[in-house]
């Protein structure tokens, strides 16, 4: 007899078959009926039942090459759903198994799992994104609470780029893809960054969000506009925008920044003067020192020379200055 998921529109879910042994080509027919559905193929059949025994059986490498598939294809929802209704999510990703009837504030009627979908499908086809849009979420679970009748995951992000490390380590699926798997995590903690902007963020404060965000940073903003999924049109409309000119102060800060030196023409010259110094390799790397701060936003760029004379006077000792 079949069971019926409702979370998956009456779509029968088929239980493993009664086999004692670990069965590697049953767990590689569930994998194909996801590909196959993420792919655009009708549904048919229901993909078989498989275990955690019979993936293992299959091994990481061949797991994760079908989850890559999945997760890039046109359809990856349906493909996700294939992987729910055979029981590999439940083997492999069981985070992921989790968000199905989860609910949020917004998606009360629905969950997590839906909205996770739609964030997949709506992320630019990369496998960082792609991953990091499945697994952005999985710290949910563990961190909701019904506050003055709002849902909130206060501290989800960090939560959950823990739990990816421990997935990551008990599946052994990006042992082969280090760099991938440093992205996933780091898209994780920190997709909800970019959703803290404010306009009236100042010039240091975007340059120190592109600088800590480092070589992720395109990838963080197209997660966060793929992360929109609210059904509330005016307020999709204002955080897509929030994105969009927060990406656009980056980009012309970064070029002004390129065209203007960090520090004025002459403040080597005048912290000689405050301090009795001759030129020197020391004068050079005080000005490396400052334009370092100058690029954090520690210090301001093109400011009197004062400013720069003044900060090296309260930091002469590690300076070596005596």
């Amino acid at each position: 007899m079949r069971l019926r998921d409702p979370l998956l529109n009456g779509n029968p879910l088929a239980p493993p078959d009664p086999v004692l042994e670990p069965d590697r080509d049953r767990a590689r027919a569930a994998l194909a009926h996801a590909v196959e559905r993420a792919r655009g193929a009708a549904a048919g059949r229901p993909p078989p039942g498989v275990t955690r025994a019979d993936l293992r059986a299959l091994g990481p490498v061949e797991i994760r090459a079908d989850l890559d598939r999945v997760l890039l294809a046109r359809h990856a929802d349906l493909g996700l759903d294939s992987l729910l209704s055979s029981g590999v999510l439940e083997a492999v990703l069981p985070e992921v198994r989790a968000l199905v009837g989860l609910s949020d504030y917004e998606w009360r009627h629905k969950d997590v799992w839906r909205h996770t979908k739609q964030v997949v499908i709506q992320a630019v086809p990369r496998l960082a994104l792609r991953w990091s849009a499945l697994l952005h979420d999985i710290g949910k679970p563990r961190t909701r609470r019904l506050e003055d009748d709002k849902v909130t995951f206060i501290g989800h992000p960090e939560l959950g780029a823990r739990m990816f490390d421990r997935l990551a380590r008990r599946e052994r699926l990006f042992d082969a893809d280090p760099e991938l798997r440093a992205a996933i995590r780091f898209l994780v903690l920190h997709h909800q960054r970019a959703g803290q902007y404010e306009a009236s963020w100042t010039d240091s404060a975007v340059r120190r969000f592109g600088r800590e965000l480092g070589a992720h940073l395109d990838e963080l903003l197209l997660l966060s506009r793929a992360d929109m999924t609210t059904k509330h049109r005016a307020k999709k409309r204002r955080n897509l925008f929030a994105i969009k000119e927060l990406q656009d102060r980056i980009r012309q800060l970064a070029a002004e920044d390129a065209r203007i030196p960090a520090l004025p023409s002459g403040v080597g010259d005048e912290i000689m003067r405050a301090f009795g110094l001759r030129p020197s390799r020391q004068i050079g790397d005080i000005k490396r020192a400052l334009e370092e701060l100058v690029e954090r936003g520690d210090l301001p760029r093109q400011a009197d020379a004062a400013v720069y004379v003044e900060w090296v006077a309260a930091h002469r000792a590690e300076l070596g200055l005596g």
